[in-house]
């Protein structure tokens, strides 16, 4: 599900590395975007809809909206849009509008 060659873009992977999502170990590269990471381990819905419970997918890819708000690391409300993998991160799904701990 990952893209390796493209006609304009060139593409540099950082080192792999594992991270957690929802308590399962993956794999992606250190430097790409955690929804990058999900998307090429086929996870396509990242959340859903708080009023009528609809899954949600990668929406903007750029940070604007709220499609793509998870819970990383202990901390709600992360745009994994525009945020970079690391090493052991943990990655949850985030249930409704994400609180404080």
């Amino acid at each position: 599900m990952r893209i390796t060659e493209h006609p304009i873009l060139n593409f540099v992977r950082g080192e792999e590395v594992s991270f957690y999502f929802d308590g399962q170990i993956l794999m992606g590269y250190e430097g790409e975007t955690i929804a990058a990471a999900l998307h090429a381990a086929g996870i396509k819905v990242l959340g859903h809809s708080q009023t009528m419970h609809r899954p949600r997918g990668l929406f903007c890819a750029i940070g604007n909206c709220s499609s793509c708000l998870m819970v990383v690391d202990g901390e709600p409300n992360v745009r994994i849009c525009v945020e970079k993998l690391k090493s052991g991160m943990r990655v949850e799904t985030q249930l409704g509008k994400g609180c404080l701990r």
